[in-house]
């Protein structure tokens, strides 16, 4: 990641038991893309009306999206303190990848086999803007085409209990990619978007060991700024980054 508008392509919208209503998962999609963005930054304090203006949506549209959000841990609610945007976590991303590199090359095994004709179609599409929108440096788009790609992945898997862990991990591991994105080359970014089609044609060919080499090839691809990042940075620097506007 159907809702193909703005936000995250419609990945929620297309979760089916992931979306109440279609106003509320708008309104989770938009926050959620602007925490992964920046726009909301690291530890920016979330007033719910002056996110019922921001996204010109009810409140408790709102209230849902941060509920959601603060269970896969995007935000942290406290009583009294309010809801806040939560920090850029190294060790949580570290974990999320190795969490990922386990379940994810096998969900694109099981999509392989258990793809329905019209997924492995929305699979298939959904990078086939995704030139453009780097040369023209649309952030937004690219992280709506990743966030759709692997969602419909886990879901086409037929497992609901790996795509529930797998969806909230892939939304956290794209906040360090944005952090990152403004130090990886041309050449880098469309090396990658080339690794994500090769496993949609590996599912399309009912490759189900050849999704699951793909997948792998494409988790391995983690920006080497972050990897550094998980190497260099000590707690003092995590904690610079996290209080940090990420946009």
């Amino acid at each position: 990641m159907s809702v193909n508008g703005p936000g995250t392509g419609g990945v929620i919208a297309d979760a089916g038991e992931w979306s109440p209503e279609l106003q509320k998962a708008r309104a989770y999609e938009q926050i959620l893309l602007d925490i992964i963005l920046g726009e909301l930054p690291p530890g920016a304090r979330l007033d719910e009306q002056s996110l019922t203006r921001r996204y010109q949506t009810g409140l408790a549209g709102i209230r849902d999206a941060l509920g959601r959000l603060a269970l896969e841990g995007m935000v942290v609610r406290r009583a009294r303190a309010g809801t806040t945007v939560s920090p850029l976590d190294l060790v949580d991303l570290r974990e999320g990848y190795e969490a990922r590199a386990l379940i994810e090359p096998h969900c694109a095994a099981m999509a392989a086999r258990n793809a329905t004709d019209e997924e492995i179609a929305q699979i298939a599409s959904t990078f086939d803007d995704a030139e453009r929108a780097d040369a023209e440096q649309d952030r937004r788009a690219l992280i709506a085409m990743d966030q759709r790609f692997h969602a419909l992945i886990a879901r086409a898997s037929r497992n609901t209990a790996l795509a529930r862990i797998l969806i909230p991990l892939q939304h956290k591991a794209a906040r360090f990619w944005v952090y990152s994105m403004g130090t990886t080359t041309q050449e880098e970014r469309l090396a990658d978007i080339c690794l994500h089609r090769a496993v949609a044609q590996r599912i399309a060919a009912r490759d189900a060991e050849g999704a699951r080499a793909g997948m792998i090839l494409v988790l391995g691809t983690m920006p080497q700024t972050v990897k550094r990042s998980l190497t260099s940075w000590g707690e003092e620097d995590a904690q610079s980054a996290s209080e940090a506007p990420t946009g």
